[in-house]
């Protein structure tokens, strides 16, 4: 049975999980694999505590999916990000930061249900048009977004992946997607 329930402080350690997992399973081909392999559930963990994204005065709404009791995915979403920061957002937006699944629920519904209540928590923030950054290469969730009725809108934007050593990181390219949202 699929669950869908906003983020409490305690899902850190799992949401982080979660998305580890999704990143090393997505992104394994063009993302560095020296990158994908240290990735640090712990520290991504602290990092949303630090973060505050449970509060629920953030500006941001992270909701896990559980079937059974187990994390599935989550789905970040709230203000559009101009240019990407946190700092500067664009009440006009919504944006879709995130969506991430257990490799092992990968087309059994959890992606599009967290994709239904993102999208039901935009419109009822009062926003009609929501946006997405996706990586290029990451054709799976372009076909995703494609398949939920988004379209490339030609912003195109650079990700930094730092790496280890404090060299100079690798720039993916990101497409931003457009959708409109019930109202």
């Amino acid at each position: 049975m699929l669950t869908i329930r906003r983020e409490e402080p305690d899902d850190a350690e799992a949401i982080a999980r979660v998305h580890i997992h999704g990143w090393q399973a997505g992104y394994a081909g063009f993302m560095p694999a020296e990158v994908l392999a240290r990735l640090n559930p712990v520290a991504w963990a602290q990092r949303r505590r630090d973060l505050g994204t449970a509060d629920p005065e953030h500006p941001f709404t992270t909701l896990l999916a559980e079937i059974h009791g187990v994390p599935a995915g989550f789905t970040t979403f709230g203000p559009y990000r101009r240019n990407q920061d946190r700092s500067d957002l664009d009440p006009a937006y919504g944006e879709l930061l995130a969506i991430y699944v257990e490799p092992a629920h990968w087309g059994d519904g959890t992606a599009r249900t967290l994709l239904a209540a993102a999208r039901d928590g935009l419109a009822a923030r009062g926003w009609r048009e929501y946006r997405v950054w996706v990586l290029a290469d990451n054709a799976r969730a372009r076909r995703f977004y494609e398949r939920a009725g988004l379209s490339a809108d030609g912003r195109r934007s650079r990700y930094p992946v730092p790496l280890a050593g404090g060299g100079p990181p690798v720039h993916l390219d990101e497409l931003r997607y457009t959708g409109r949202l019930p109202g």
